[in-house]
């Protein structure tokens, strides 16, 4: 896997206080890019970027900060960025969550489906004119392979008559497949392409919320059979940086190959859907 010269390109990637958002900003510092990563807290944020900046030798590494749970603060981080920064070449899509128990945003939204798919969706489209003008420029989105077990409920997306963390966080990582593929639809000939990845288990603070009498069990044999978020992060780096993957688009990938997700995340029907409630639930209509 060669890599192309980052030294001028700008990364921007959300969930990078820990995990998979981590791991990659500190390699993509390393080969020379300048990261800015996107933290919920003050203090975890900026001691992350003094991390990265240590281990990496790169000072080019910055932060800005933002719960991406609520739409205002997601709304505000575009605005931020764009007041900061001229250009974007690569944006990560990593920050997300898994919830055992129904919980809601401040805009009264489910967490898992606001966090883990309309952030996604609000941050991309308010970031797309400064992709646009920074092209040849890429999205990169974190899903999951769970998503092949995912059944959305259409008339109830916010699991109000019945929630269950797992099928709740399955759904969220089929969106990022709808709107992985449906967003490649749109963006055809604009120079800026967007893909989707399964990092694999990855052994994550995310998982900290399994709860229940087996948990207790479970999560010491799971941690045991998971990756280290340097290896889950191998597949995002690969396609935020390889030139390997210049003009790909549209393709979710695995080991960093391009892989066939379930037949129902291909529905293009379902993307548009999905596409259409999430333009209303955020306002961008």
């Amino acid at each position: 896997m060669s890599d192309m010269d980052v030294s001028n390109k700008l990364f921007l990637i959300t969930g990078a206080t820990s995990g998979i958002g981590k791991a990659a900003a500190q390699a993509i510092a390393a080969q020379g890019g300048r990261v800015v990563i996107v933290g919920r807290n003050p203090q975890k944020t900026a001691a992350t970027v003094a991390e990265i900046k240590q281990i990496s030798g790169n000072p080019a590494v910055e932060y800005l900060l933002a719960d991406l749970s609520s739409m205002q603060e997601t709304r505000s981080l575009a605005q931020q960025f764009q007041q900061k920064f001229d250009r974007l070449d690569v944006l990560v899509n990593n920050a997300g969550g898994f919830f055992m128990r129904r919980q809601e945003t401040v805009d009264g939204l489910e967490m898992t489906f606001a966090l883990n798919h309309l952030s996604y969706f609000l941050l991309t489209n308010l970031l797309l004119d400064t992709l646009k003008a920074s092209t040849p420029s890429r999205i990169v989105n974190v899903s999951s392979g769970a998503e092949s077990g995912a059944k959305p409920d259409w008339d109830d997306l916010q699991t109000t008559r019945k929630y269950r963390g797992f099928q709740a966080y399955a759904c969220s990582k089929r969106f990022n497949l709808y709107f992985t593929y449906e967003l490649a639809r749109r963006l055809e000939g604009t120079g800026v392409t967007v893909n989707a990845m399964h990092p694999g288990m990855v052994a994550t603070s995310m998982w900290t919320n399994l709860t229940g009498p087996l948990a207790g069990l479970i999560a010491p044999i799971m941690r045991r059979a998971m990756k280290s978020p340097e290896k889950g992060a191998e597949t995002a780096v690969y396609l935020a940086t390889s030139p390997e993957v210049e003009g790909v688009t549209g393709k979710y990938f695995v080991d960093m190959q391009p892989k066939y997700s379930s037949r129902a995340s291909q529905d293009p029907e379902a993307a548009q859907r999905l596409w259409q409630i999430s333009e209303e639930l955020t306002r961008l209509g």
